[in-house]
């Protein structure tokens, strides 16, 4: 170690702790990483161990063998036969590990038994570690030895031919996976895209880079699709990403791409999310381009069109899936019955929301139950609170357990309003916090200001009206009032209750919130409204 090495700052230490990490705790690699400090930080260590085979090169004290980090895994992997190194180098394309069945796609062996003995004998040389906590065996590779292995493969004849490998299998898992979200197994489906998240990435970029349209198109739109769902936003950038080379040869799942794409107003780019929807509804269903997945796009849209506050943009499109006999499924009933109540027609809202219990209870699909129950405690939470609560409830249960992170959310807040009007308060809150928390923390910042919108109608009903104005200020939005209209009664009390003058001070003040102030500001407010 340097002589004048410290770890006195909390960002050197944390340099340090980071290089370990990287280095998989291999002593050797540690101990040339410390010989590099007596010339550099560890913070300049830590943002170079990329090139780490260059970097950490010197004489090991009392060691001549290993003088280098390069050394000293050339030598271990001299030990492999040629199957064995092949096998070790294709599998250095994948990021985050791999299982068999990924292992067999890039090696191009369709013996799973063959595979199996090379994993094993990796696996016994300490080259791949196989993990086994979830019931299926996943590989890893220690990244110094990924990336060793990753320079060889480069420097073969096959390096080119095995990124092709590994992107063409993960786009080809789309109907595998898809079945599966379809199915009462959707959590794995959730579990398997965030498991696969680094793969799906690097198959994207590979294929995205290298022209391969349709391989990446695949990637972007069922991993886009998914993502949606637990409220995790970067493959919709991915079909952003695509949507000009797309347009430009009418790449068949164009309308896809503009769906997945409209995604982006969730973290506030409404303009640009408006703009991909109204493109998706032009071409789908004109019989150029393929369907959205599952005729699902009156749901997938929804959302973008009623931020912004075009109700009738999205009751259109709901009314012309249906019209078509297209699309009937809990999830497509559930948006029309919820954009006829938005936009005020409670009539026919409570007539199409008669077939919604028997839909979720006849489909196996759990984020299409606890949408339908969504919906259904939605339209009748005025005209029949019981029943819409017992529904909302029973939705929420099936949103957590099935991973619906989104869905959970939406009904979170709709129990808020429930419980603060007509129930135990402390539920109100607690419902509130949930929904606060999903939406900031997924970076869900367009539909954060409904659980705020809430929580202000809340706090002035309990009589914390400057608070109760602060936050209105930062979510008294087209969004919240389209989806909570009681909340504008409360504005009008609070301006009567404050004076314009103080009410209008307050409300500046919130608007003026970036979004992580609001939210920390609407926590603090919770518990302290705990607390009283």
């Amino acid at each position: 170690m340097a002589p004048h090495f410290s770890m006195a700052t909390a960002n050197e230490a944390a340099a340090v702790v980071e290089i370990c990490r990287r280095l998989d705790g291999i002593p050797l690699a540690i101990e040339l990483a410390a010989s590099r400090m007596a010339s550099m930080t560890a913070i300049e260590v830590r943002d170079r161990l990329d090139q780490r085979f260059r970097l950490l090169v010197g004489a090991r004290r009392g060691v001549e063998r290993h003088q280098t980090l390069r050394h000293a895994v050339a030598w271990s992997y001299a030990l492999l036969d040629e199957p064995e190194r092949a096998l070790l180098e294709r599998c250095s394309v994948f990021a985050g590990g791999f299982d068999l069945e990924g292992a067999r796609a890039v090696a191009g062996i369709q013996d799973q038994f063959a595979v199996l003995n090379l994993l094993d004998a990796l696996v016994r040389k300490s080259l791949v570690v196989a993990h086994r906590s979830t019931g299926k065996t996943r590989f890893s590779m220690l990244e110094t030895i990924r990336q060793f292995a990753d320079e060889q493969l480069e420097a073969s004849d096959d390096g080119e031919a095995t990124r092709q490998a590994h992107a063409r299998y993960f786009a080809e898992r789309e109907p595998d996976v898809l079945a599966l979200w379809d199915s009462s197994r959707q959590r794995d489906a959730y579990g398997w895209l965030v498991t696969e998240l680094a793969n799906l990435r690097t198959a994207f970029r590979w294929a995205a880079a290298h022209d391969h349209l349709d391989t990446a198109a695949a990637i972007a739109v069922y991993a886009g699709y998914l993502g949606g769902w637990i409220e995790l936003h970067e493959p919709s950038t991915w079909a952003e990403e695509l949507i000009g080379r797309a347009r430009a040869v009418d790449h068949p799942r164009l309308g896809q791409l503009y769906v997945i794409a409209a995604e982006c107003y969730r973290t506030g780019r409404l303009t640009d999310g408006v703009g991909y929807a109204d493109a998706a509804v032009a071409i789908l269903g004109t019989g150029h381009f393929d369907d959205m997945l599952f005729d699902i796009e009156p749901t997938a849209l929804g959302g973008t069109y009623i931020t912004v506050g075009f109700i009738d943009r999205w009751l259109a499109l709901c009314r012309k899936r249906l019209a078509c006999g297209e699309g009937m499924s809990a999830f497509n009933r559930g948006s029309m019955v919820m954009a006829l109540a938005t936009a005020g027609e409670f009539d026919e809202a409570k007539a199409a929301s008669e077939e919604l219990l028997d839909a979720a209870d006849a489909t196996d699909n759990p984020g299409a139950q606890a949408f339908a129950l969504l919906a259904y405690g939605y339209v009748w939470r005025d005209a029949n609170p019981t029943a819409a609560y017992e529904a909302l409830r029973r939705g929420l249960m099936v949103a957590h357990d099935s991973g619906n992170r989104m869905i959970e959310s939406y009904t979170a807040v709709n129990l808020s309003a429930f419980a603060a009007a007509n129930r135990d308060p402390m539920d109100a809150l607690d419902f509130l916090t949930l929904a606060i928390k999903n939406f900031f923390d997924t970076g869900s910042y367009s539909h954060m200001v409904s659980p705020l919108a809430v929580l202000a109608s809340h706090l002035d009903r309990i009589g914390r009206y400057e608070a109760a104005a602060t936050i209105v200020g930062f979510s008294f939005t087209a969004f919240a009032l389209a989806t909570f209209p009681e909340i504008d009664a409360a504005v009008a009390h609070l301006r009567q209750a404050l004076g314009e003058d103080v009410y209008q001070s307050l409300t500046d003040a919130g608007g003026k919130m970036a979004n992580a102030d609001a939210a920390r500001y609407a926590l603090d407010q919770i518990d302290q409204a705990r607390a009283e």
